[in-house]
């Protein structure tokens, strides 16, 4: 077998090489001299080749969850220790956040206010109430467009799609109550309602904001009882957040800001301006939390791993992704185990590809990873999750075919040629591959077995020469 090489980038993260040889199933004669000089001439017969496409590649846990604080505050109790076992649905902790119960009461006070309807300072006329309604839908669309982006900063998958989910429901429900409104305003405008109904309908739009804002926030004091996402390893992080981090407080303070139920130069506020401390640590922490320490929304409390089944993810480069299908298999190097050689099938192939600062595009493919054996039968020990590798995909392997040494090519853009040798004079002779490996490639047209072909040296031969 041979070897299909990664590109310039991914080999500056591969380690260790795999030199894999095609042998044909006839032996090609080989000689020397002629004008040619260093040449070697052989015929053309049949063999198996083997085209390995080489990934850099990293192990991976069966899962891995990060668990992030909702709101900022501090440890109110610690009930794992690093590195033990839980289950899911296991209380890891739980958090103390009085910035979280005022922004949730503050939510609470705002539906009553909404619910009670309007002051009555709105001027009764089209004008006045066609500027309110624009006026509300355009801070509305600011305060959904704003905790949509918030919530995609979650770490918690799960929880980042519940919240998403619950604003994609309570942005369908302020539209239907904005239509409700527009309708009401032009009923007005064509004598058909009065100024009150307008007023009501104003109201449902306000009502409509303030409950997503109490919905997110009665969210975020649940979550302040920790829970293990699935069962698993525990690893204590920091409690701190990156400038990037989003929290569930941050999200319930710009709905509640765009309703006017934020606790002015509270907690949710500074987390909707993109604070995020709540108060929490300003400053960034690389010790494990504890009990009592402050911890900031957005910050890491947990990581989970379940790493009773181990996998393989691989960084296919965009030149070999299309050879790259579900049910390939591959080799397996890890660099931690020299010589060890693991099994795996390739389960799928992300449709997204990722660029990188150079401009290169790979592909990440997932593998199985099965037990390994080292060089003298014995079993490879299991690997941990993190470790690099190498995988070697066999995506093509053609048996008994017409096939001829890697050195014989010559290239000239998209055509390849060989030297063909006819009554000892060199003859350019285009041919077509198949299967491509390191030391061998498959011929689909171009040649017949017993040709003779310059196997060696073929960059010193010129069209005519007589080679031997």
């Amino acid at each position: 077998m041979a070897i299909v090489r990664a590109s310039a980038e991914a080999r500056q993260h591969l380690i260790g090489r795999i030199a894999l040889a095609v042998v044909p199933l006839v032996v090609l004669s080989g000689c020397s001299g002629g004008g040619a000089g260093n040449t070697s001439v052989a015929a053309v017969g049949y063999g198996t080749v083997t085209q390995i496409v080489e990934a850099s590649a990293s192990v991976s846990a069966k899962a891995q969850v990060t668990v992030s604080a909702p709101a900022g505050g501090s440890i109110a109790e610690l009930d794992v220790a690093d590195g033990q076992q839980v289950t899911a649905g296991q209380v890891l902790g739980r958090i103390d956040s009085p910035s979280a119960q005022q922004e949730l009461a503050a939510s609470k006070q705002a539906v009553k206010q909404a619910s009670a309807g309007t002051s009555g300072s709105i001027p009764a006329t089209s004008s006045s109430f066609n500027a309110s309604a624009a006026s509300a839908r355009k801070t509305a669309d600011k305060a959904f467009a704003a905790a949509e982006q918030a919530a995609r900063k979650i770490t918690d998958p799960q929880i980042q799609q519940a919240v998403l989910d619950q604003i994609t429901a309570a942005q369908s429900t302020y539209d239907t109550a904005y239509t409700a409104l527009s309708q009401t305003i032009t009923q007005f405008q064509n004598g058909l309602a009065s100024a009150g109904q307008v007023l009501k309908a104003l109201g449902s739009t306000q009502v409509a904001q303030a409950q997503a804002a109490e919905q997110i926030a009665q969210q975020t004091v649940n979550a302040l009882t920790v829970t293990a996402p699935i069962s698993g390893t525990v690893t204590l992080g920091t409690g701190s957040a990156g400038s990037s981090a989003g929290s569930l407080s941050g999200v319930s303070a710009l709905l509640a800001q765009a309703s006017g139920s934020g606790s002015a130069g509270g907690a949710g506020s500074q987390q909707a301006l993109g604070a995020l401390t709540g108060g929490g640590s300003d400053t960034a922490s690389t010790t494990p939390i504890s009990d009592g320490v402050p911890i900031s929304g957005g910050g890491t409390l947990f990581t989970v791993t379940d790493a009773s089944a181990l996998s393989v993810t691989a960084q296919v480069d965009e030149t070999d992704i299309l050879l790259v299908k579900p049910g390939v298999t591959a080799t397996i190097d890890l660099n931690a185990v020299p010589g060890g050689k693991y099994q795996g099938t390739v389960q799928s192939v992300d449709p997204n590809g990722t660029t990188s600062s150079t401009g290169g595009v790979t592909y990440t493919v997932h593998l199985s990873l099965g037990d390994g054996t080292m060089p003298g039968g014995a079993a490879a020990p299991a690997p941990l999750p993190g470790m690099s590798a190498i995988a070697n995909l066999d995506v093509l392997t053609a048996v008994h075919v017409l096939s001829i040494p890697s050195a014989a090519l010559l290239t000239n853009g998209d055509t390849v040629s060989v030297w063909l040798v006819h009554n000892g004079v060199a003859q350019s002779r285009t041919i077509t591959l198949g299967a491509q490996g390191d030391t061998t490639v498959q011929v689909l047209s171009g040649l017949s077995a017993g040709d003779r072909i310059v196997t060696a040296g073929a960059d010193k031969v010129t069209a005519g020469e007589k080679v031997g």
